[in-house]
């Protein structure tokens, strides 16, 4: 049997090149999708790309709690061991949306959602499972503001680049707190930075978005280069002798003492576990 890789995110630009080498290197692989249509369009063509027909698209929101149980608990009913995990969804909204959970969109998309799956799915990993988390160089600007952070993104009126800060702070606190707690287990768990990358999410419908096109896409990554420290870390033999690791441009990072020990890493886990302790269930 083959073994598993679940990739959220896996219709966007850089979900697919992961999927696709996960593909590659004999994976099954789940792509853990919300557009369900133009995750099939993808299927199919990393399936012909690759050769290996074990891809399969099943659907996901991470904007509903839900909707995240329901898809762990169908992958805990398989009981197949989970090798890799990679939490590649993102957004950045444009606006404030509450969701059903009362949670700020980018929150939950960015967050509480992999935070939630990564959670549930723990009892399917084993010794030399690994998860990694898609994070942003931008958890440099990143504050946590309690209770704000969960239900408005930051603290005072909405603005999409710190609330999207915020998100990738938690995300990296989450890596580094979860390393920690797994690793007797023999559970590696690793955060990626794709760097500024070429893909949907800096189409924001504003009106310089053209002048984006015009003079800044062709300066940033391509979609397959900003997939790179992600793939990296999912198969390379050298990610799976450390744990608890941010990388960026394919090579660790050393992180400063501030977000190593962050005085609200712990209580954001306390926290965390309080939003979503009506799903662990």
């Amino acid at each position: 049997m083959k073994p598993l890789a679940i990739v959220t995110g896996a219709d966007g630009g850089m979900g697919s090149e992961i999927t696709r080498a996960l593909a590659l290197a004999g994976y099954r692989v789940v792509m853990a999708c919300h557009d369900l249509e133009r995750a099939a369009r993808k299927q199919q063509l990393i399936r012909t790309e690759t050769g290996n027909p074990d891809i399969e698209v099943r659907p996901i929101d991470l904007a509903s709690l839900a909707s995240v149980r329901d898809f762990a608990r169908q992958v805990l009913d398989e009981g197949q061991p989970i090798a890799r995990l990679m939490n590649n969804a993102g957004t950045m909204e444009t606006a404030r949306h509450t969701t059903e959970d009362g949670l700020e969109r980018t929150v939950s998309v960015n967050y509480v959602g992999p935070y939630l799956l990564t959670r549930l799915l723990l009892p399917l990993m084993e010794r030399g499972s690994r998860v990694v988390n898609m994070v942003s160089c931008t958890y440099a600007i990143g504050r946590l503001d309690f209770p704000d952070f969960f239900t408005l993104g930051c603290r005072g009126s909405f603005w999409r680049i710190p609330i999207y800060s915020n998100t990738k702070l938690a995300l990296t606190l989450f890596t580094l707190d979860l390393a920690r707690r797994v690793e007797q287990r023999g559970i590696v768990v690793h955060a990626a930075d794709p760097g500024i990358v070429s893909t949907d999410m800096i189409r924001m419908q504003m009106w310089f978005d053209p002048l984006t096109d015009i003079f800044f896409r062709p300066c940033i990554r391509t979609p397959r280069q900003g997939a790179a420290t992600a793939i990296g870390l999912l198969l390379g033999e050298e990610a799976g002798r450390s744990t608890g690791t941010f990388n960026a441009s394919c090579r660790p990072q050393q992180l400063s003492e501030k977000y190593l020990r962050h005085p609200k890493m712990e209580e954001l886990w306390q926290l965390t576990e309080e939003r979503v302790k009506p799903f662990l269930d």
